[in-house]
């Protein structure tokens, strides 16, 4: 008896063990599989279950969540959609996420370990932590004065901080409101057709996703490879350069908009923008220098991140000389992100080196205990400080008494360079009116902000003066509400 006793007895403790590994199974070597699997809710369940964390801007939430009482309980609410979709993105149960909301899911989601009190603990448990808090950088009066700058035009806007990368505001219009996209409803759906069907693309980050031919503001990466280069020692000495100038290589003569241009100076070119003088200069500096410093300053990077991606400006590294000096004056193929200039702008102001941008300032627990906390970088060095300075001086000139007036602000040095991007084909297309520039006030030691602004349907005049009535305005708007902080 006592040895049949004993067989059941094993038997019990090899069903036993074969019950726990399976569990172990399950539970841990096949749980990615079934969490992955379509059929199972219970993760989208949990998701929605509890209020999803807050994206802060200025100290304040422009997120929130409501109850629906629903399966899918809570749905994301946005203050100020519109304004702050270029940086939120939206939070859709139904498509996903976009932008911060996406870049930050996990904090805001509770899905982050670094949220829970123990490490790992999370993931043992299979519970999740309330919703984070993601702070950004940006600056509300400035965000709400670009916003309102551009109005009903296309068109974008980017600010930072030079002196530490800071994304100050980043504005995208048309912009919709993400609010449209929660929950699991028809007008969810119909809200999704109609952005997606919308020719004007209310859903593109026009900020960072979308690229432009700069036009002349480009001219301000290729006078800083002139001087860095040494083709130019003197900004008041004469260039030797025709007007109009014959493209190498073609019979296509280049003109300018303005006149006494032939000879001029690299001060009065800039102050002017006289695209024959910077054409001749691009070429003169060549290809191997002009590819050094427009990569230097942040063209044809892929991996920038904000934590947004960011989409890749452009500069051909191959190029005949013709393409070359077209490129010189930011037309052909160069093509880039307001940001971009924006970071342009702000290696200026910044004494030559470029700082990482970055849009979130710290992330932290619903209770407020930091969890990350975002520093200041340097990506590279764009040009010798002494460029800088003298670019300064020549931006400021574009302001005082150039084409820039627009952006003048009183008791403030403001420097600024004004564009008109030609596009379309044969040049057809409205063009794009751009404006960079950077402010800083009387009793700081340095410039507070640079900005980027670019107007798609602008009303062009005359060559860059477009730039500067349609763009200069709300670049000062942007500047002037940063000062005034």
């Amino acid at each position: 008896m006592t040895r049949y006793i004993r067989r059941a007895a094993v038997l019990c403790a090899v069903l036993f063990v074969a019950l726990v590994v399976n569990a172990v199974r399950v539970q841990l070597v096949e749980a990615p599989s079934y969490d992955d699997n379509p059929a199972n809710r219970r993760g989208t369940i949990a998701r929605y279950g509890q209020p999803r964390g807050d994206i802060v801007v200025g100290g304040a939430p422009v997120t929130g969540s409501e109850d629906t009482g629903e399966q899918l309980r809570y749905e994301r609410t946005y203050r100020n959609g519109p304004l702050y979709a270029p940086v939120t993105g939206f939070a859709s149960q139904v498509y996903g996420t976009s932008l911060l909301e996406n870049a930050e899911d996990g904090v805001l989601s509770g899905a982050d370990p670094l949220l829970a009190p123990l490490p790992l603990w999370n993931g043992f448990t299979r519970a999740r932590s309330p919703g984070g808090e993601v702070i950004t950088t940006i600056h509300a009066a400035a965000q709400r004065a670009a916003f309102r700058g551009l109005g009903a035009r296309r068109g974008a806007v980017a600010a930072i901080e030079p002196s530490t990368g800071r994304i100050l505001a980043l504005v995208s219009a048309p912009s919709y409101d993400p609010g449209q996209l929660s929950g699991t409803g028809a007008a969810v759906k119909r809200a999704w057709a109609r952005l997606n069907g919308d020719e004007a693309r209310p859903m593109l980050n026009r900020a960072i996703r979308q690229t432009y031919p700069p036009g002349s503001t480009f001219k301000v990466v290729t006078a800083a490879a002139a001087l860095d280069s040494g083709t130019v020692t003197d900004l008041d000495a004469r260039t030797e350069s025709p007007d109009p100038y014959t493209l190498p290589g073609t019979t296509t003569r280049l003109t300018n908009e303005v006149s006494d241009c032939r000879d001029a100076s690299l001060r009065y070119a800039f102050e002017w923008s006289c695209n024959t003088v910077f054409a001749k200069l691009g070429v003169e500096v060549g290809l191997d220098d002009m590819t050094r410093s427009v990569t230097n300053f942040g063209f044809n990077d892929r991996e920038l991140r904000i934590p947004l991606s960011v989409a890749p400006s452009n500069f051909d590294t191959r190029l005949d000389r013709a393409q070359l000096a077209l490129s010189s004056i930011g037309q052909f193929d160069t093509r880039a992100t307001p940001l971009q200039m924006a970071m342009i702008s702000a290696a200026v102001a910044g004494g030559g080196s470029v700082k990482a941008p970055y849009l979130v300032e710290r992330t932290a627990t619903a209770a407020g205990t930091p969890v990350r906390t975002k520093g200041t970088r340097t990506l590279r060095q764009a040009m010798r400080p002494s460029t800088a300075a003298k670019l300064r001086q020549m931006m400021t000139d574009v302001v005082r008494k150039g084409t820039g007036a627009n952006a003048a602000i009183p008791g403030a040095t403001v420097g600024g360079k004004t564009g008109t991007a030609q596009h379309g084909i044969g040049n057809s297309g409205t063009p794009y009116a751009w404006f960079i520039s950077w402010a800083q006030a009387a009793d700081e030691m340095q410039p507070a902000v640079a900005v980027a602004v670019v107007v798609e349907d602008a009303a062009a005049r005359r060559g860059d003066i477009s730039g500067g009535g349609d763009a200069a305005p709300i670049a000062r708007a942007v500047m002037e509400a940063v000062l005034d902080s």
